[in-house]
Formats: structure tokens, C-alpha cells, sequence
């Protein structure tokens, strides 16, 4: 960088900063760094493609004027942007930059001759709308989910903890935005509000909105059946935190993209938090506009999948101790077992068991959670995999599927092998040589040697008798 050009762009600074607000000058023009002047090109440094755009599209006038007023009629801007290809706001090592100049093509050097800068004017900012940053914004959020009640799994651990950060840090971190998708039903709505929620305890002084993506587009109808979208492109730009619900509905609604892109560029380049929900990855997301998309990526992705057991368990034994009531574990287990779509239906299930008893006063036993279950799930009956005997088995002696797979030759572990070919032979339509190829690829003879010592040892062995009865029993009490 040589002094020339360090002069030239104090300069230009100097005038900019007489024509912007300090918000949008520390904003957009702090961050630039000024490389070299050559052939009356000045080149400046920008840390990204979207604040090339930004810059191109609101200020490329005001700097080719100051620009002009430095170094004389013809002068031009040449861009060097950083280019990080990682997909978040972190320090990439391996960003690079490209060189571009201004694309401001309907500028015309000699339409601007005579056409004195007045510095001293007062140039209209659309960023202030004076009275209305004192509302009080009702921020549609539901106090009841929090993440205290927000079960945490291997299935929503990435997303639980991302959410969590930016709620004690909204705007401040690199998950901006941050994307939650998943299936319907895997508590989205919930973990969203749950960080509304926890931006209000910790910052409450944050103006935060939850809204869904169907009544945003209303308001923006409405808006302009009324002549009023500015003031809704305005209201939503003085938000701290804005949480859209379901962003997939925006597809093939071009106006409401634009707008929303809008809002979007506004609230990002100026810190504010933008949470989303999604029925998909942004990747998957159909006819909607690829600028927005691309903005969808800029933060944190991040999905919930399918509870495990284990999870499914914890949310009703969760809903159980809120409602105040107690099962028996077995029905516990039954359930979660048997519902295993989403956590909504999981939830409406536990509704439904303890409504059955109370109207008909009866007590909730395992038989009853078997009839309420076949009612309540569509596809009740449920076949008995491999795998699923495989699990149950290794569960039962604390070992890894992995080690039931394995050649070891050790004892416990042959013997639960053993037991899982004897069930799976029992239990499973499939043929001896399958049977054998989920236990690391053994034929078909093994796994007959294996259902002939389990039954000998059934007969002489009152220990190994008691195991395999009871394994039987927690296959039964899971499956129909």
C-alpha cells in the first residue's frame, strides 16, 4: 500500500463521511482497505462478494464522486474481494481474492460534470424511522417452550447447542443465520422459540419476533393492498431478532422473496440474529430465488433427525414428571419403542393413554398401552428385524454390535451371538445364509450350530435360561 493511495482514500473518507450516517459508515467503509492507485485506478479491499454487491448497489455514486473529486474526471474504482468459499463468517486461511472493477454501467462521467456534491446536505436515511423503534413489539413467542423443557439427544445436540449460543449471543456469533431443518413434528417450533425465549431473559431490551413464513406473506399482501409496504419493510428492519417459521412456503412467491431478501441484507449487515426453519436443507429448498438461498448457507445448517430411543424415553418420562403422574417403565419403554415417527405423536400417544384411563378408569398397565397404541399408530404392527434383535441382545449384556459381529472367540460375547442367531431364526422370516451375513458374513451352518447350543443350553443351564426368557420378554413387551 503506498502513501499515495493512503492519501487518496483518507480523502475520499473524509468526504463519505459527511454524506452517510456513522452506522453505515462504520458499516461499509471502516472495513475497506485501500491497496494501490495505478492509471488513475484507485483499488480498494473488500472482505466480501456480498459487500461488493452492497457497496455497487447503494453508495457506487458517492464513491465515484469523492473518487473524482481526488484524483479527477475518469477516475475508477477497482475492487479486490475476498473470496472465502467456507460457507461461514469464520477466518478461512485458504480465502483468496479476485479483482473486479465497478460495474455501475449507467454511470455516465460526463452527465455528472456540473453536478456539484453538496456535502452539506442532509441525505435522506432509510434506515431511521423516527417514532418507531419506541414500540413495543409483541414477539409472538410461546413462554411455555424453553430450553428447559427441550430435550437433549444425539439427534438435536448440534442444533440444541448452536441455538443456545446464539441465544446468549444473538447477532455476535458465526450461526447468523442459523437454519434449523428437519421432518415435521421433531420439535423445530419448540427450539426456536425456546431461543426467543432465552434472548428475551438474558437481553431484554432486544426486540425479538417469532412469525411463521405464511402470516409474514400475509402481512405483505395486506400491505400492499393497502400502499403501506414501506412501513412493513421498515417495521422488520428494526428488529433485533427475527425468526421466520417454515421457510419452505416462500417458494414460487417471488414478490414476498423480494422483500424478505430485503429485510434479510438489512438485518444481517447490521448484526441483528435471523433464525429460520425449514422443512429441508437450504440445498433442497424448491423455486425459491438463488440470491436468498445462497444468504440460507452464509451461517449454521443445522438438522434435527429422528429421536433414538433413549431420547423418546426421556420426553415422556419429561412430560410425565410436568403433568405430574407416574408409569410403570415397561409402559414407558412400550411406547417410545412403538412411536417412534415424531416427537408430536410421541407426545399426543402419552395424551391419549392417560385420557383413555381416566375416562374409563382404569389403570395403565402394559395391556392398555398395547390397545391405545394400535389405535393411535396407523402402521401398528411391526415386523422384528435383525438389527433390532441384534440391539436389544447387546443391550442386555452391555455390549457393542460391533463386538456381536466380531471374530472373538471370547465366551459372554460368543454366547450373545449365539443367542441373537437363535431369536433371529425365531423371530424373522429371513433365511440362514442372511441371517449369518449380519453377524460379520458367517454361513449358514453356524448360525444352525448356534440355535442347537442355545437350546441345549436352555436345558442344562438355569443362568442362560433366565437370560433367554428374559430377552424374550423385552422383545414381546416391545412388539406387537
Amino acid at each position: 500500500m503506498t502513501a499515495e493511495c493512503e492519501l487518496v482514500w483518507k480523502n475520499c473518507l473524509t468526504l463519505i463521511k459527511d454524506n452517510v450516517n456513522p452506522q453505515s459508515f462504520k458499516t461499509w467503509f471502516e472495513p475497506i482497505k485501500p491497496l494501490k492507485v495505478e492509471d488513475n485506478v484507485l483499488t480498494i479491499q473488500v472482505p466480501s462478494q456480498f459487500f461488493y454487491e452492497w457497496l455497487e448497489e447503494h453508495y457506487v455514486t458517492l464513491l465515484k464522486k469523492a473518487l473524482e473529486k481526488e484524483l479527477g474526471v475518469g477516475a475508477k474504482l477497482e475492487y479486490s474481494i475476498i473470496v472465502d468459499n467456507s460457507n461461514h463468517n469464520t477466518r478461512n486461511p485458504h480465502a483468496y481474492t479476485i479483482n473486479m472493477p465497478t460495474r455501475n454501467a449507467g454511470y455516465n462521467n460526463k452527465n455528472e460534470v456540473g453536478i456539484p456534491l453538496n456535502v452539506n446536505a442532509n441525505i435522506h436515511n432509510p434506515f431511521i424511522i423516527p417514532g418507531l423503534k419506541k414500540l413495543n413489539i409483541d414477539s409472538q413467542l410461546n413462554p411455555n417452550y424453553t430450553f428447559d423443557n427441550y430435550i437433549e439427544g444425539e439427534c438435536n445436540r448440534l442444533a440444541r447447542s448452536a441455538g443456545y449460543a446464539v441465544a446468549n449471543k444473538p447477532g455476535g456469533t458465526a450461526f447468523n443465520p442459523l437454519m434449523i431443518f428437519g421432518s415435521v413434528g421433531l420439535g423445530k417450533t419448540h427450539l426456536v422459540h425456546a431461543i426467543g425465549n432465552r434472548i428475551k431473559e438474558v437481553s431484554p431490551n432486544k426486540s425479538v419476533l417469532f412469525v411463521s413464513s405464511e402470516k409474514f406473506v400475509n402481512q405483505y399482501v395486506d400491505s400492499c393492498k393497502n400502499g403501506n409496504n414501506n412501513d412493513f419493510l421498515n417495521f422488520y428492519q428494526l428488529l433485533d431478532v427475527l425468526i421466520v417459521d417454515d421457510v419452505q412456503f416462500f417458494a414460487k412467491k417471488e414478490k414476498t422473496q423480494e422483500i424478505f431478501f430485503q429485510i434479510f441484507n438489512h438485518l444481517h449487515q447490521n448484526g441483528k440474529q435471523i433464525i429460520l426453519t425449514s422443512d429441508r436443507a437450504p440445498r433442497d429448498l424448491k423455486d425459491v430465488d438463488e440470491r436468498l438461498l445462497s444468504r440460507f448457507k452464509w451461517g449454521l445448517s443445522a438438522d434435527l433427525q429422528t429421536p433414538d430411543l433413549e431420547t423418546r424415553m426421556s420426553i415422556l418420562e419429561h412430560k410425565m414428571y410436568e403433568d405430574g403422574i407416574r408409569l410403570n417403565p415397561e409402559v414407558v419403554e412400550y411406547v417410545a419403542h412403538n412411536i417412534d415417527s415424531n416427537i408430536r405423536e410421541l407426545e399426543g400417544a402419552l395424551i391419549s393413554l392417560l385420557a383413555q384411563a381416566s375416562l374409563n378408569r382404569k389403570d395403565i398397565d402394559l395391556d392398555l398401552a398395547k390397545k391405545m397404541v394400535k389405535n393411535f399408530v396407523k402402521n401398528a404392527s411391526r415386523e422384528i428385524s435383525i438389527e433390532y434383535i441384534q440391539k436389544l441382545v447387546s443391550d442386555f449384556y452391555s455390549l457393542s454390535i460391533d463386538q456381536l459381529k466380531s471374530k472373538t472367540r471370547k465366551r459372554e460375547i460368543v454366547q450373545a451371538r449365539q443367542i441373537s442367531m437363535y431369536f433371529a431364526k425365531q423371530l424373522t422370516k429371513a433365511p440362514l445364509k442372511k441371517i449369518g451375513m449380519h453377524f460379520g458374513g458367517r454361513d449358514h451352518s453356524t448360525v444352525i450350530h448356534a440355535c442347537q447350543t442355545v437350546s441345549d443350553l436352555m436345558d442344562t443351564d438355569r443362568k442362560f435360561k433366565s437370560d433367554v426368557e428374559e430377552i424374550s420378554k423385552r422383545i414381546k413387551i416391545n412388539t406387537f
